[in-house]
Formats: structure tokens, C-alpha cells, sequence
């Protein structure tokens, strides 16, 4: 019997970086039995002539089989190459065809020689994704059954497509995934400017690059070194998503200014509230009415790009009873984008193959525990055994378990500290000044181990001499040799505190950001800050820490995963006070 060449937890299969599954076994999984082939540059026509460029991967073997479609504005022809990318993401399509399944890669409008223009999660977008699954269903290699995967924009490509309801479209797998674009592109009135850019640079960069480039012996040679065991497993720790913040540095080569630039002006300058644009992007509505089983999932560590998104689409689908969502460790994701395949195939076998593998089975979350080394199970999110303690940020800089309630005044003492815009003409040499840019709380060493799971969010009672500001808060676990871990953010521009006119209430969802409200300067308002859901252990003799700044660029500051914001830029001496309290979703022990 001739040995199939595969990637997979077998013997002799080229092994995936990652977790394969959320710590579960499953059965009557499809095999790699199957060699690959591959037809290059395939045209698929859209309604409106226009036409997508496509790489599909299929079983070489007569008959039709269940296909997986792969959608983004990456280069389609770099997929397998095994660099550790941020757009590297499709994945591994030596563990799926062997076992059945074609792999389409496609590129988006004017990426990877496709036509038009980039739209950027627009309704022309998810038009075509819907004709781009339903000329896949009617190939001669289909067996009219499509499913669709990969992470983070083709996680996005997925729920675009699903809320079109193409109606061969059966399954999809969106890891890493964000329904709204404006949860990524601004934090609560905040631009996210570390990602923004670089990402809409190198996006046009990719695009302006030629076929020749993309198959050329360079790369080709780069591939097999990349493949080199030892090299490969070291990517298994690289988070390639974290370092986009630092492409500027790599990607300087020519890209043409449409729409790339007029991209990056129309969010970061011309939209920074919710309007018609953003209405435009985004699939929360839509999602209400989808129904084909949906997995979702997400690393912890992904806080200021996807982890919100995933909450959000969670919330959106919870009419769907074919939902089911895993949440993973730091390196749960890898890049390339490896991880839980296992979980994948026993999904879309599930789905597409009409085979029980169990995926179904239990309850509907399966989520890593960081610090305790294993998997949880949970019925809802946030799960309803987890309580809400409130932690007070006290004067005396104290995080105070005990919690006194938040009080709408400055009847409790405050801490102060200074805010500093740009050009404020301090020569170099002046003294520092006597306040912080930054104020910490800690705890006490904790005398057992506090599981937090669920949403957590801030009520901060302070005071600004500025009509604007930002509220950036990070939570922290500091184990006792001083280590620190940032576990999660929280981000609120102070004139965006408002929801209809109302001020924003706990539990309330992601803020709509339509409305500027001026602070009244001098004045003790009450903020409702929510941090980004997350899980942790904080062990025993650890140290929980909340920061607090108006501004992360200085590279002090903590900043989850390099995401830094561009400043409000304002200048102010800000003013928390003791009443401001940090609420913990709390497991009982």
C-alpha cells in the first residue's frame, strides 16, 4: 500500500503546531487515504462579471467530495508556504484533501489578481463570497456539500457568506472571528493605530505583488526550509497576528494608494463614530438569522483584535442550536494556522459527511483555564455559576477584595495622574514631573486560587480637567518572582461614555460610539469601562494588578499583543477616586 503524503497526529504524517482539539477524543474520523492535486489561478465568475482568482486543492481521484472554502485578501499562493504570518491562515491543506475534502483558497476583489476593489467586509463582499460558495457547489469535483474555514479575515469571509445564506453553505469553522469592524478598528472611540495601518500598508503591498513573485523560486526555496521539522515546531510559539504592529518595518515596498490609503483615511479620519460606513460592515444583524452550525472559538491572548468578536457573534447566534465554541491557551492559535484541525474534521465529518464523531456531545463551551493547565466545560457565556465580586481600586492603591460600592461623587479620597498631549514645548532637560502618566493597584498575595471566568468590566468614578479623554485599563496576574502577565484591557474614550443619551450600564453591550458628550471638566463622573471577557487562574500567592492610563504609546505602558492607540490629544490631570471599583466574574473554588 502506498503511504500517503499528509500532514496529521498520525505516524509519519507531517506534524501540525497547536492543540488538535479542546481536550477531547474523537471517532469515525476520515483518514488520509488520498494523494492531492492542484489547478492553479481558476476563475470563478460573480454576478457582476467581475471574476476571483482561486487555487483549489483537491483529492486526486475520480469522484465528487465535500469542499472547504478559504477566503481573504492574503495571497492565495503562499498558504502552504509555512512562514509563521499573520496571513498565513487558511490552513493546512495537506491534512484536509488527503482526508476528502477540496480546498479552495480564493482571493477577495483586487487582491492575488482578483478584480474590483477591495471593500473591506462591505455588502459587495458578501454578495460575492455568497456566489463565490454557490460555484463551488456546482464544480464537477463537489459533491454540492461546502464548508468553510480559517482564521481571523477568513473567519470574517465565513459569517459574511453565512448571513447571505447561500443554501449549499452547511457548516462553517471561524476561528479568531470579528463581526464588526468597528470593534477592531476602534476600541470604544479609541483607534486602534499600532494595527490599522500596518495592516491596510501591507495588504497593499501583498496586492501590488505578481504572480511570478508569489511562485517563484525564492519562495519555493523558502518553503522547504521552513518545512524543516525542527524550524517548523518553532513556529508553534509565534503569534504571528501580534506581530503586525511591526510590518512598517518589513513591508516597505511599492503598493498603490486605491484603496488602500483611502481605506485607512475613511476609518481612522473620516468615521471615528458609528455611521452609515460602519452600519455597512458589519454582520450582528444578519447573524440573527443564520441557522447552519457555527464553531467559534478564539486564543485569550487575542484581546485587542478578535477575542470581543467572538463574545459578540456568540451573543448574536444564541437563537442557533448548532453553535459551539472553544476558547484556548496562549498559543491555541498558531501561525501558520495549524491548530485544532482534528476538531475541525470531526466538525465538518459531523456536518458535511454525515459521519457521529461526537463533536456534538456535552456542552456546547469548551474553554482553557490559563494557569490551571486544563479544559472547563460550560453551558452559557458567561457561565452562571460565576458571581461578580467587586474590587474596590481604593485611594490608598490597594486592590480591595472587600468592594465597596462605587458612589456617584468624590466623597472618597482620589489619585491623580497627568495625561500630556504632544508639542507641549518642555525643554529636554526640566525636571520630571511630581505626577505619574500611569496609577497601579495591587492585591494582596491571594492565600488560594481565585478562577475569574467570564465578562469583567470597571466602574470608575473620576474626574478630568479636560472635556475628553481615554480610559485604558489592564488587569494583570504577578506571580511572586515579580513575573507579570497582562490578561486583559478595557478601553473607553470618556466623551463616548453615553448609550442613547443614557449612561452606559453594566452588562450593557458594545458601546454604539454615534455621539461625542463633552466631559464637564472638574466634575466626578461615573464610567462604565468593559474589559474583553477572558478566563485565568490567579494562584495562590499571586498579586492581582489593574493599570490605568490615557494613553499606551509610550512603551512602558502595557499594551496587549503591541496594540497601541492613537492619543485622544488632550492634555489633563486626571482624578480616580476610591470609590471606583473593578468587578471579577469569580467561579466558587
Amino acid at each position: 500500500m502506498t503511504r500517503v503524503t499528509s500532514a496529521g497526529p498520525g505516524p509519519g504524517e507531517r506534524r501540525l503546531n497547536g492543540p488538535q482539539t479542546t481536550g477531547r477524543s474523537y471517532r469515525d474520523l476520515s483518514e488520509p487515504v488520498h494523494e492531492s492535486t492542484t489547478d492553479e489561478d481558476v476563475e470563478v465568475r460573480l454576478r457582476d462579471g467581475a471574476r476571483l482568482l482561486a487555487d483549489v486543492h483537491r483529492p486526486d481521484a475520480d469522484g465528487r467530495f465535500p469542499a472547504l472554502i478559504a477566503a481573504s485578501p492574503y495571497p492565495r499562493e503562499i498558504q502552504n508556504l509555512g512562514a509563521p504570518l499573520g496571513f498565513v491562515e487558511a490552513g493546512a491543506t495537506d491534512f484536509f484533501v488527503p482526508r476528502g475534502y477540496v480546498h479552495v483558497i480564493a482571493n477577495l476583489r483586487s487582491t492575488g489578481g482578483s478584480d474590483g476593489t477591495f471593500g473591506f467586509f462591505d455588502a459587495s463582499e458578501r454578495r460575492d463570497l455568497y456566489d463565490l460558495v454557490e460555484w463551488t457547489a456546482a464544480q464537477p469535483w463537489c459533491d454540492g456539500r461546502v464548508g468553510m474555514i480559517g482564521i481571523s479575515y477568513f473567519a470574517m469571509a465565513q459569517v459574511e457568506a453565512a448571513v447571505e445564506r447561500p443554501p449549499h453553505l452547511q457548516a462553517i469553522f471561524p476561528l479568531a472571528c470579528t463581526p464588526d469592524l468597528y470593534e477592531s478598528g476602534w476600541h470604544h472611540g479609541l483607534l486602534n493605530a499600532a494595527f490599522l495601518g500596518p495592516f491596510l500598508t501591507a495588504m497593499g503591498v501583498t496586492a501590488h505583488r505578481s504572480e511570478k513573485f508569489w511562485r517563484g523560486h525564492l519562495l519555493e526555496a523558502a518553503r522547504h526550509i521552513l518545512a524543516t521539522p525542527a524550524l517548523h515546531a518553532k513556529f508553534g510559539r509565534m503569534n504571528g497576528e501580534a506581530a503586525i504592529a511591526g510590518l512598517q518595518k518589513v513591508l516597505r515596498g511599492e503598493y498603490d494608494a486605491h484603496p488602500w490609503d483611502e481605506l485607512w483615511q475613511q476609518i481612522a479620519v473620516e468615521h471615528p463614530l458609528r455611521d452609515g460606513f460602519w452600519d455597512d460592515r458589519t454582520v450582528l444583524p444578519g447573524l440573527a438569522d443564520v441557522d447552519i452550525p457555527v464553531y467559534l472559538g478564539c486564543d485569550w491572548q487575542n484581546v485587542p483584535l478578535h477575542l470581543p468578536g467572538t463574545f459578540t457573534a456568540w451573543r448574536a447566534l444564541e437563537h442557533n442550536p448548532h453553535v459551539r465554541m472553544g476558547m484556548l491557551d496562549e498559543f491555541g492559535l498558531t501561525w501558520p494556522w495549524e491548530s485544532l484541525h482534528v476538531e475541525a474534521l470531526a466538525w465538518f465529518d459531523h456536518w458535511l459527511k454525515d459521519r457521529d464523531t461526537q463533536i456534538m456531545d456535552g456542552p456546547p463551551i469548551r474553554y482553557a483555564l490559563p494557569g490551571a493547565d486544563e479544559w472547563r466545560t460550560a453551558d452559557a457565556w458567561p457561565p452562571p455559576e460565576a458571581t461578580l465580586q467587586p474590587w474596590t481600586l481604593a485611594a490608598d492603591g490597594t486592590l480591595d477584595p472587600a468592594g465597596a460600592g462605587a458612589a456617584q461623587g468624590a466623597g472618597v479620597a482620589g489619585r491623580d495622574y497627568l495625561c500630556l498631549g504632544t508639542g507641549l514645548g518642555r525643554p529636554k532637560h526640566a525636571h520630571p514631573l511630581s505626577l505619574p502618566a500611569l496609577l497601579t493597584w495591587d492585591s494582596s498575595p491571594l492565600a488560594g486560587d481565585l478562577d475569574v471566568v467570564g465578562d469583567i468590566e470597571a466602574e470608575l468614578v473620576a474626574s478630568t480637567t479636560a472635556p475628553d479623554t481615554a480610559w485604558i485599563l489592564t488587569l494583570q496576574d504577578v506571580a511572586p518572582d515579580g513575573t507579570v502577565v497582562d490578561v486583559t484591557a478595557g478601553y473607553l474614550r470618556a466623551s463616548l461614555r453615553t448609550v442613547d443619551g443614557q449612561a452606559s450600564r453594566p452588562g450593557a453591550p458594545v458601546l454604539p460610539c454615534r455621539e461625542f458628550a463633552p466631559v464637564p471638566t472638574g466634575e466626578p463622573v461615573t464610567y462604565r469601562i468593559p474589559l474583553v471577557p477572558n478566563a485565568r487562574r490567579f494562584a495562590a500567592g499571586h498579586v492581582l494588578r489593574a493599570v490605568l492610563t490615557s494613553d499606551d504609546q509610550d512603551p512602558s505602558t502595557p499594551a496587549i499583543m503591541e496594540f497601541r492607540h492613537a492619543p485622544v490629544g488632550t492634555t489633563s490631570r486626571n482624578t480616580v477616586f476610591g470609590s471606583s471599583r473593578l468587578l471579577l466574574p469569580v467561579l466558587p473554588a
